[in-house]
């Protein structure tokens, strides 16, 4: 399965290593991908996704709020 965030779409970019010189070599920036397991209310059971840690925070404002959780 790729590394990629089934919520905000956030995946793996690439990019330059810049060395003193200026010099560039090509590497990856990978996402901070994590599993959380999350309630589902409709189903009335636990789901494990697979989603960024900028998403797991908003997750907890949402849930602290009250408000509805997509």
């Amino acid at each position: 399965m790729s590394r990629k965030c089934c919520k905000t779409g956030k995946k793996t970019t690439s990019g330059n290593n810049r060395s003193h010189s200026m010099r560039a070599t090509k590497r990856t920036f990978k996402a901070n991908i994590q599993k959380k397991r999350v309630f589902d209310p409709n189903t009335g059971e636990y789901k494990t996704i697979k989603v960024s840690t900028s998403y797991i925070r908003t997750l907890a404002k949402r849930m602290q709020a009250g408000k509805k959780v997509k």
